[in-house]
């Protein structure tokens, strides 16, 4: 094993721990912990087209829910990480009990001598033979 696969694979643990604690904060409506995973540019896309938050923005649009104690549980699994120049991707399938399976992908950078997500994108795969239907529903709920 050489020293960049023993460096990178350090790194791809490093990663799945933050991307772990990530979703643990979410389930428990720990907003610091949850916001501390992200790095101070980060950006949340969330599955309606509208959404592209600033970290600041998406703090506000969080804070009433993790305030009460809502958070939201998406469990990961099936996870694909990978580490090129200092920057990571990754990619990762979700359960969740209200929309079921669900998939997050995004960046993480080196900020501060922590792996942080510069990008979470949250979204809902859809099957390749519902894809029509799915997208002329979106459509017509557009045109309301």
């Amino acid at each position: 094993m050489s020293a960049d696969t023993n460096t990178n694979s350090e790194a791809e643990s490093a990663i799945a721990r933050q991307l772990d604690e990530f979703h643990q904060a979410a389930a428990n409506a720990d907003f610091d912990a949850y916001f501390g995973r992200f790095s101070k540019d980060g950006v949340f896309i969330g599955t309606d087209a509208s959404e592209r938050w600033s970290v600041e923005d998406f703090k506000q649009y969080v804070k009433p829910y993790f305030s009460q104690g809502k958070g939201w549980t998406y469990v990961p699994r099936d996870r694909t990480i990978v580490v090129h120049d200092g920057v990571a991707w990754f990619d990762e399938l979700l359960d969740n009990e209200a929309y079921g399976e669900c998939r997050g992908s995004g960046v993480l950078v080196r900020e501060g001598g922590q792996w942080k997500i510069a990008q979470y994108n949250l979204h809902f795969p859809v099957p390749n033979d519902l894809a029509k239907q799915i997208t002329q529903m979106i459509r017509k709920s557009r045109k309301k």
